[in-house]
Order: C-alpha cells, then sequence, then structure tokens
C-alpha cells in the first residue's frame, strides 16, 4: 500500500485488517485500496463527527472539513425545542445524522438527493434516527408540506468549477459521482437554484447553510442574499480550511420562532 502511495499506509493497514472477515477478503480489499478506491469505499464506512457513518461506493465520502458546517448548524439548531432539519444533496446523510445525533435525537430530519446510490445509503444512516429520504432533484424531492416550516437546511452543494474537476485527485474524480463534485462553470450553479426556493421552505428565523470555497463564499453569500432574499454571513475554520455561508430568512422579532409552537407537517 505504500508502495501504491497511500501516504497513511500503516494506519490504513490497521482499519483493512479490522475491517477484514477472511484473509481472501483482507487480500480483496487491499487491492481495491491498491488501485486507488477510497477507503471509505474499501471499508464500508467514514468517520464524521464523531460518528462511523454507512459508505456505499460511487457515494460521495463526507470530509472531515464539513463537521465545521454541522457545528455551527447545532448552535443554531439549538434555539429550538425540536427543530425540523433538512439535509439537500445529502449523500450518506451525514450531515443530517451527525446535527440530530448532536442534538440527542430532538429534531425531525428530512433528507434529499438526486442520486438513487446516495439515498440507499443516506437510508441506512438515518432511519435509525428516525429520519426519511426522498429521492429527487432538490426541493421537488421533499414532501410539499415542510415548505415554509425548515427550520435548520443543510445543503452540501458540490461547488468545484467544471473546468477543474479533471484536477481532483482520482479517488473523488473517479470513485464518487459526478454531480456530487461539479458545480458548473463558476461552481456555484446548484447553490443559486438552492438559494432561489430556500426562502419559500425555511421557517421565519429558519438558516440555510451550505459549504464553499474561500474564493467562492463573497459571491457565495450575494447569491444567498439576491436569490432567497435571506440575510448571509461568512462563518470560516482556519484549522480545518473549511468556509460556510449561514443564511437567515428574517423572522419578526416580537417571540422566537419555537418548532414545537406550530403545527408539525403530516409525513
Amino acid at each position: 500500500m505504500r508502495a501504491a502511495g497511500c501516504v497513511f499506509a500503516e494506519d490504513e493497514a490497521a482499519l483493512l485488517l479490522a475491517a477484514a472477515r477472511t484473509p481472501d477478503e483482507l487480500a480483496a480489499m487491499v487491492a481495491r485500496r491498491a488501485a486507488g478506491h477510497p477507503l471509505e469505499h474499501v471499508v464500508g464506512w467514514a468517520e464524521f463527527a464523531g460518528l462511523r457513518v454507512a459508505v456505499d461506493p460511487g457515494v460521495f465520502v463526507p470530509r472531515r472539513r464539513t463537521e465545521f458546517l454541522v457545528e455551527r448548524a447545532t448552535a443554531l439548531a439549538r434555539r429550538y425545542r425540536r427543530p425540523l432539519v433538512v439535509d439537500l444533496c445529502c449523500g450518506t446523510g451525514a450531515l443530517g445524522a451527525a446535527l440530530v445525533t448532536a442534538l440527542g435525537g430532538a429534531a425531525d430530519l428530512y433528507a434529499a438527493d438526486i442520486d438513487p446510490a446516495a439515498v440507499r445509503c443516506a437510508r441506512r444512516n438515518v432511519a435509525p434516527l428516525g429520519g426519511r429520504v426522498h429521492e429527487g432533484d432538490l426541493f421537488a424531492a421533499l414532501p410539499p408540506g415542510l415548505r415554509g416550516r425548515v427550520d435548520v437546511l443543510l445543503a452540501n452543494v458540490p461547488y468545484v468549477p467544471t473546468a477543474e474537476v479533471p484536477f481532483l485527485p482520482a479517488e473523488a474524480r473517479v470513485h464518487e459521482a459526478p454531480a456530487a463534485l461539479d458545480g458548473g462553470p463558476d461552481g456555484l450553479d446548484v447553490l443559486r437554484r438552492v438559494a432561489a426556493g430556500a426562502g419559500g421552505w425555511l421557517a421565519p428565523g429558519g438558516s440555510l447553510l451550505f459549504e464553499t470555497s474561500e474564493a467562492q463564499a463573497p459571491e457565495a453569500a450575494r447569491i444567498a442574499q439576491a436569490e432567497g432574499e435571506l440575510a448571509a454571513r461568512v462563518a470560516t475554520c482556519e484549522d480545518r480550511y473549511a468556509t460556510v455561508v449561514i443564511a437567515t430568512r428574517p423572522a419578526p422579532t416580537d417571540r422566537p420562532a419555537y418548532a414545537a409552537d406550530r403545527p408539525r407537517p403530516r409525513r
């Protein structure tokens, strides 16, 4: 594995030894890893925000830097007694699962993705938390009854510009779904669609959170404000090279918009 270019070969070997049930299975796993398959696809899971998240072949692997987004979302969600959370472009469902876990299960979780493989994988991760996963294109996948009721909207939108996709590491470029990586000519095409629809789905005071690059952040925040009529700000974590835009729908100032005070949507 070291000869194949695995920088942390010893650590990865230990994980493969722990995951394999037979010598033949171990040999097959080592061969896949040496051939360039993501370690998470080989062992079938990724560590994210303290959770072991199931990751199926071909599905986007949750990045550790995205834990910063979940931390920001958790801080916002704690304002509610039982927030309604949506994980859009959910992939494995790691973001929604991590947020609900951080809240001790006190949340209603819905997730959606356009990729059938991601939907199948996400169901394995969010079903034990009482979450529902829907297949479809962005908001079109969600139950209509959620409109205007979402307190925290996580959207792990792709933001790599199309021209830069060929320069991504092979683990991502070859083994993850292109739709999870390619954000269009400037990397912000999917974000524009999410921002345009977010205002109609968020509850008053609800927030949309999405990850972007540091260079894209000013334009991404402007899009959230212009397209969604949301108040946007940028948060960064230098240690994890993470940049997150938090865009909030204005709320009346006379009282908090607690989720428990509103009728709960039918599932």
